[in-house]
């Protein structure tokens, strides 16, 4: 296992086993951890490899959710954007948004009205308020249509959706959290009054025992919900997959820009890893294995239409350098379209087989926390354990950067490094915050680093990523832990790819 359960006691009775280590699950792990419940994590592939990981990237409110009167979870999220601002901000930071009226859409005034409420239904410290735009004169309308003339600006965040995963993780394992990736849980039994799950990796089988269980398992959390063997779930899951397209950065489009569609849906085009564009995303019903979601012909098509419908320069199916694609498993409330389907989270706690099990329904990566808290306030009470959730503002591993900012502590960084190029120093402090001195190290420049393995990443990261980051596989780094698969020409790709699993491989005695 990625951190052998060797060593843990046959005896040993954990409070608190989570099943699923995406978001959710890895939140609820450091929270529960925080607060001194012993954990145990179970991931069956690796941290953030489902829907954590393809997402359109945002700590957001959800504009659109507004049309829907979804205003509690609206309030929630964006609290929360202030939230994690603070407690990560090499990884989130704000972005502004651009959001051009469209004849035959919703109309001017719909959208002035639904800003006003977006700038004033929480508290803002560090967001600047929405405006009009003339986009004839400002220079973000200068990639867009020329018959789009005005529009409104507003902020959101932008995050790296698959490193708040992982420094999630890691802020568990540093409450003392037992991490388990490429662990997937084989059966799971209740037994005088405590849960024995069952947990395969590398062949390997071992029997931990739990008080409780948590099923954060996302589109998979209805096979987990009939490990005990019980009855169907009273719960439904809707999955719906959503995808996107990465072009190369459509000249002049430095801002993120959010375009409404005749279906009533918005699509997103968002600056991304510096050289490029990000659209997406779709909503569609999803049936099957969602490790196997794609996007599909019909989705790419979609959200090019969009794409040269918004902006002057066309831009092609050729244009296209990365594809992907998630499955969200949303909390099924009934409604016929998938666009109306709520993003807000709910639990259904289980004690008919004599333990409890918490079955972790919707969210949204922008709520995790508060998912998080509200799930272990719940198990806490369960349990008859006193533990006050921990200090929200307490920064996550790698977010302690200081008052003055990321921007001043950047300065700093370069001034003790200074040795390296500025834009390495800039990526590596993005990925990991101040954990990049452990990186580092006594390091004078690049050529200390070892070899470049493609795209930037060198041979020091790659190790780093497999000693602190549970990284196993070529994909686990590439594009996950790093974006760095998209800075390799896609003839190279595969020849990269091999390269690192074979060091991968060496690292890890394979």
């Amino acid at each position: 296992m990625a951190e052998a359960a060797i060593g843990v006691r046959a005896d040993r009775v954990f409070d608190v086993a989570v099943i699923g280590g995406g978001i959710n699950g890895c939140g609820i792990a450091a929270d529960a951890a925080a607060r001194g419940l012993s954990v145990v994590l179970f991931e069956a592939d690796d941290l953030g490899g489902g829907t954590s990981s393809a997402s359109s990237k945002l700590i957001h409110g959800g504009l659109r959710y507004l049309e829907h009167y979804e205003f509690r979870l609206v309030r929630e999220a964006l609290a929360e954007r202030e939230v994690l601002l603070g407690k990560a901000p090499h990884i989130v930071w704000p972005m502004r948004f651009v959001l051009p009226h469209t004849a035959g859409m919703r109309p001017a005034w719909m959208l002035r009205l639904g800003l006003f409420i977006y700038d004033h239904l929480a508290h803002r410290r560090n967001i600047p308020p929405s405006r009009p735009i003339n986009l004839m004169r400002s220079a973000a309308g200068t990639p867009l249509a020329r018959d789009l003339a005005l529009g409104f600006s507003y902020w959101d965040c932008w995050v790296d959706d698959a490193r708040l995963v992982v420094t999630n993780a890691m802020s568990a394992r540093e409450s003392g959290a037992l991490i388990l990736t490429r662990s997937p849980v084989t059966a799971l039994a209740a037994q005088d009054g405590q849960w024995r799950v069952t947990a395969k990796s590398d062949g390997k089988i071992t029997t931990f025992t739990a008080r409780s269980v948590v099923n954060a398992a996302g589109p998979w959390a209805a096979d987990v919900a009939h490990l005990p063997g019980a009855d169907a779930p009273t719960f439904r899951l809707r999955l719906v997959k959503g995808s996107h397209i990465v072009v190369p950065r459509i000249s002049g489009a430095e801002d993120a820009y959010t375009f409404q569609n005749a279906d009533g849906r918005v699509v997103f085009a968002l600056p991304f890893e510096g050289a490029f564009t990000m659209i997406g995303t779709t909503e569609e019903g999803f049936l099957g294995d969602p490790r196997q979601a794609r996007i599909s012909s019909d989705e790419e098509r979609y959200l090019l239409d969009v794409a040269n419908r918004n902006f002057s320069s066309p831009i092609r199916e050729a244009d296209i350098v990365w594809r992907f694609a998630g499955v969200r498993p949303l909390d099924d409330d009934g409604s016929a379209n998938a666009s109306a389907v709520s993003r807000d989270y709910r639990f259904e706690l289980d004690e008919s087989l004599g333990a409890p099990l918490l079955h972790v329904l919707g969210g949204k990566i922008t709520t995790y926390r508060r998912l998080a808290e509200s799930a272990v306030d719940r198990l806490a009470s369960v349990l008859g354990i006193t533990a006050p959730a921990p200090d929200a503002a307490a920064p996550l591993p790698g977010g302690d950067i200081g008052p003055d900012g990321f921007d001043a502590w950047l300065t700093e960084l370069e001034h003790r490094y200074d040795g390296f190029a500025p834009a390495t120093l800039t990526r590596l402090a993005r990925r990991y915050g101040t954990r990049v001195d452990l990186l580092l190290g006594n390091a004078k420049s690049e050529a200390d680093l070892g070899a470049d393995l493609g795209g930037g990443l060198s041979e020091r990261e790659l190790h780093h990523l497999v000693s602190h980051e549970w990284a196993r596989t070529a994909q686990d780094v590439l594009w996950r832990r790093t974006k760095t698969g998209l800075h390799i020409p896609a003839e190279e790709r595969e020849r990269v790819a091999a390269v690192i699993q074979k060091r991968l491989d060496a690292a890890q005695g394979r």
